[in-house]
């Protein structure tokens, strides 16, 4: 669990600093575009913004500058400076364009910032390359990797998954093994934006993929992106492996099919089930439930993919806006949630996607359809129930490391 009160203070602040960008993403929740918006926050309204984000208090939330391609702002510096002159701990997520580079990055860290995060769609630059909608952007995104990585900065891996990348999964986090990442982020994709008519997974799907990811996390820093869920697997996975269940009875209990079985063959080639790393645990943020999202115009939502505004930082607090809106304390509260969600015994620490249910049905609190668990199925709920109960969470085993 989060160690400060979610309803008081986010953990994590995104702001969209703008909707320009030069490439033409198929999943592009932004459905960024060439040129800058007159309509997005000033310099000066931008400042404000992050005195907002300082006033939650300490410890300091982290300050995501996104986009579009953040480095489409010519002010990038000047607001990375003012932030972190703040005490927030500033962070970037580029895109991969010619922008990229580690002259530019060089600059960022000067004003302070010693975390960005970079998108890897496919283990090839031609899966990469044609879900970006541009020649060369897998190469530029791997070469902003290793000049990040050279000048000391942290990096994120984020990919996306779906049906065109996903079989590419173990070799994606190959990647991440050879130029080393603080975290790799699945992202199940929501369908919002561009990403609509992409083709999500199904429920069965999403499950052996998120068993996959369990698999890794003992090599690679795995964590999901609207995939929480993945909370639910790990403590499941965990109580199996405390009782020593593995193998085809791990994959019976878990109801784990075809795609698993094909992912798993693929790890196991490539080594990936063998690290040392000690698993991290998953963290319990969630949409409006540590984290914000102020969009490029300022209008504040639980998520970027989640576009329901419960204000605008034009003409309203952020801090109450967090705080006190109807929007936000509804997606906070477990006792709203319907369907599956409302029943499972995991929704303390999951919740489903409340993007993706409210970007299906309408609804902010209806179940998550990525997920296929039936509450109440998992045969030994109560070991499950007592890791939940533990106060730092479900103890890692030795030699391994999970993220959120």
């Amino acid at each position: 669990m989060q160690r400060h009160d979610p309803a008081q203070r986010p953990m994590l602040v995104t702001w969209e600093a703008t909707r320009a960008c030069a490439l033409a993403c198929r999943h592009c929740r932004a459905e960024a575009v060439p040129l800058r918006s007159p309509a997005e926050l000033s310099l000066e309204e931008a400042k404000s913004l992050m005195d907002e984000a300082a006033s939650f208090g300490q410890p300091a939330v982290i300050f995501i500058i996104t986009g579009g391609d953040c480095f489409e702002r010519p002010d990038l510096a000047e607001l990375a400076a003012y932030g972190t002159g703040l005490g927030l701990h500033v962070a970037l997520s580029p895109s991969g364009t010619d922008r990229l580079t580690k002259e530019a990055l060089a600059e960022l860290q000067e004003a302070g910032v010693n975390v960005i995060s970079l998108s890897i769609d496919g283990a090839t630059a031609a899966t990469h390359d044609a879900f970006r909608g541009l020649e060369r952007t897998f190469d530029r995104t791997i070469a902003g990797w290793r000049a990040a990585r050279e000048l000391g900065m942290r990096v994120q891996i984020n990919s996306v998954v779906a049906r065109h990348n996903v079989h590419e999964l173990p070799d994606i986090a190959a990647l991440v093994r050879e130029h080393g990442a603080m975290t790799w982020s699945g992202f199940l994709l929501v369908p919002t934006g561009r990403g609509v008519d992409l083709g999500a997974l199904d429920a069965d799907e999403v499950e052996d993929v998120l068993g996959a990811f369990y698999d890794m996390g003992e090599t690679v820093p795995v964590r999901t992106t609207e995939g929480h869920h993945f909370r639910r697997v790990c403590l499941q996975r965990q109580v199996l492996a405390e009782r020593g269940i593995v193998g085809e009875e791990m994959m019976r209990v878990m109801g784990y099919g075809p795609l698993y079985r094909e992912l798993r063959g693929r790890i196991a080639e490539l080594g990936l089930d063998a690290g040392q790393r000690r698993r991290r645990l998953p963290i319990t943020v969630s949409s409006g439930s540590g984290f914000v999202f102020v969009s490029h115009t300022g209008e504040v939502t639980p998520s970027g993919f989640l576009e329901k505004s419960a204000g605008n930082v034009r003409d309203s607090s952020l801090t109450q806006i967090y705080r006190s809106s109807e929007v936000f304390t509804g997606v906070r509260d477990p006792e709203l949630l319907k369907g599956r969600c409302g029943a499972c015994e995991y929704r303390s620490v999951c919740g489903g996607s409340r993007a993706r249910a409210y970007n299906m049905t309408g609804d902010l609190h209806a179940e998550d359809a990525s997920c296929n668990y039936r509450p109440g199925s998992f045969p030994y709920a109560q070991e499950a129930a007592a890791l939940m109960a533990r106060p730092t969470g479900p103890r890692p085993r030795r030699g391994a490391r999970e993220g959120r």
